[in-house]
């Protein structure tokens, strides 16, 4: 048997690093969601289905079915549970016989429900468990996803390499979202694990876990309610030392804490309280999934910023006023240059309509002329040696123009833009605006990022990413954010 924990559950590698998993219930009707998922896991995989009309369906997927989870002739790490609710507690006793490592509960049905058969329901669950020591992820959940040997619960998420980054979502749709966007913006994720009731396991459990977890560099949390507070912040607190921890609380208004209730049976908690938790363990905190990603983003990036002095090029006079605008409400900085930068800059800044206090404001026109990306170089050398300048921010229009030569032919801008993103030792970021064509900025922001440039969409998304690594930074340093 695992060994037992004082918080009553067992250790959770089996579940995370599982060898064999069995799928107990998966059916035609969830289009046998589960094994196909597991189709990419490098282990064994099981089905247990007693009902005959969905045999011949998991026959043609290739995998081995039992009639009960006692039959499988070797050990089993981690159980997928998606049974009718009243048939969980005969799989926890099963789990239990067969001393397996961990078994999420997809289904639903139990507190969140606030009915009295769905409470005595999950009662039982977790009075089975914890007197056995099981680990159970849920009820109401999709469990855990590890890239790196393929263990997935949706068929849209990546597989066959890991990375730094650790997710505990209380919600699947947000976990499966995370899993499958993140990656997509660069964030490749070591393990994710959705854990919906928190019956038995919680938040605490799963931050603890990816706090020792050599392969979690950053760790995402997105959080309905916790049931132990103290825990909580002991634990949030040690591991903030030693890795960011990145929060995103739901339900923190009157209508979202009843949303929380119905949705996983979470107990309401102040936003106040919450903030003060952040501060205390120097946790960022964010208020949506883009937050979430784009602050990850910045964090795995090596360039620190305790500082939140900005230079910033809008690529019109009405983009730069509103791009000022944008960061100076975020909080952050935008100052005069030096003297010397502004001297530089004379010998060659010949913009028709364009100006260069900071921001500095160009025509997204020059960057069409002979000498255009040449020039934007010299700008951005000046802002990478002003002393007043911690960060630097590119606004980038999609040129007005289509790229020549096809998606994958050499662009003179791009290039030096990502040339000058590895040099600098400042951040650095390129906000691609729609300018004339959406198309072309989303194909614009893609070869950036498959240049190693952090881009964002908006002006909003960076100022509200960047002020946030700023304050994590000082707290880092011990510096006390204004």
């Amino acid at each position: 048997m695992c060994e037992v924990a004082d918080t009553g559950i067992g250790n959770l590698d089996r579940v995370f690093n599982p060898r064999s998993v069995a799928v107990v219930g998966d059916k035609r009707a969830l289009g046998f969601m589960w094994l196909r998922s597991l189709s990419s896991f490098r282990g064994n995989v099981w089905s247990v289905q007693i009902d005959p009309n969905e045999l011949p369906g998991i026959r043609e997927l290739g995998v081995t079915n039992h009639l009960s989870l006692l039959d499988i002739p070797e050990p089993v790490d981690y159980v997928i549970a998606a049974v009718p609710r009243n048939v969980a507690p005969k799989i926890v006793e099963d789990c239990i016989q067969k001393r397996v490592g961990g078994v999420c509960f997809f289904t639903s049905g139990f507190a969140e429900t606030q009915t009295e058969e769905g409470q005595r329901l999950q009662r039982q669950i977790v009075d089975m468990a914890r007197q056995s020591g099981l680990n159970v992820i849920g009820p109401n959940c999709v469990g855990v996803y590890n890239p790196k040997i393929g263990l997935r619960h949706s068929e849209a998420q990546q597989y066959g390499g890991g990375g730094p980054v650790g997710f505990i979502a209380q919600s699947g749709t947000h976990a499966t979202l995370f899993s499958i966007l993140a990656p997509r913006s660069g964030v490749r994720i070591s393990k994710s694990v959705s854990y919906g009731n928190a019956a038995v396991l919680d938040s605490t459990d799963f931050l603890e876990y990816l706090g020792a977890d050599s392969e979690t560099e950053i760790i995402g949390l997105y959080v309905e309610g916790v049931r132990d507070g103290r825990r909580f912040f002991r634990v949030a607190r040690d591991v903030g030392r030693r890795k960011p921890l990145v929060i995103w609380k739901g339900g923190e208004t009157e209508a979202g804490a009843r949303a929380t209730a119905s949705h996983t049976g979470a107990l309401a908690q102040s936003a106040d309280v919450w903030d003060a938790l952040a501060d205390q363990c120097g946790a960022i905190k964010v208020n949506d999934l883009d937050g979430m990603i784009d602050v990850m983003r910045m964090l795995l990036r090596p360039k620190p910023v305790k500082e939140g002095r900005v230079g910033l090029i809008g690529m019109s006079g009405g983009q730069a006023v509103v791009l000022t605008d944008t960061f100076a409400k975020a909080g952050l900085d935008v100052p005069l240059l030096t003297e010397e930068s502004y001297g530089r800059l004379a010998e060659f800044f010949d913009i028709i309509g364009g100006s260069y206090r900071n921001p500095l404001d160009v025509s997204s026109t020059f960057l069409l002329a002979a000498d255009g990306a040449a020039s934007l170089m010299k700008m951005l050398e000046i802002l990478e040696q002003d002393r007043h300048v911690d960060s630097i921010v590119l606004e980038l229009f999609p040129v007005i123009r289509p790229f020549e030569g096809g998606e994958n032919a050499a662009d003179p801008l791009l290039d030096a833009i990502a040339e000058f993103d590895r040099r600098s030792s400042k951040p650095f970021m390129v906000v691609v605006t729609a300018g004339h064509d959406e198309v072309l900025a989303v194909h614009a922001r893609g070869r950036l990022q498959d240049r190693g440039v952090l881009t964002f969409p908006r002006f909003e998304r960076a100022a509200y990413a960047l002020r946030r690594l700023v304050d994590y930074w000082r707290y880092r340093e011990g510096i006390n954010p204004n």
